[in-house]
């Protein structure tokens, strides 16, 4: 118990981390930074997917959202 209690600290840390770092790169405006940002935030995803925090699908299909909405920025 104690340590699943550790995890699911853990998890909804990096969880919450990650949802506050799409957040912010959603709200970005300039193309520039926001392609800096991006290989931080798909790197943020991917370990969550590693870690099993979320479905590798899920993480899929987040960088591919988030990929296009960053390209498609003016």
């Amino acid at each position: 118990m104690r340590q699943s209690a550790k995890r699911r600290e853990s998890n909804k840390y990096y969880g919450k981390t990650t949802r506050n770092a799409i957040r912010d790169l959603k709200t970005v405006e300039d193309k520039a930074a926001a392609g800096e940002k991006l290989p931080e935030v798909i790197s943020m995803i991917d370990r969550l997917a590693k870690r099993g925090v979320i479905h590798k699908n899920k993480a899929s299909n987040l960088k591919r959202k988030l990929t296009k909405r960053v390209n498609a920025q003016a």
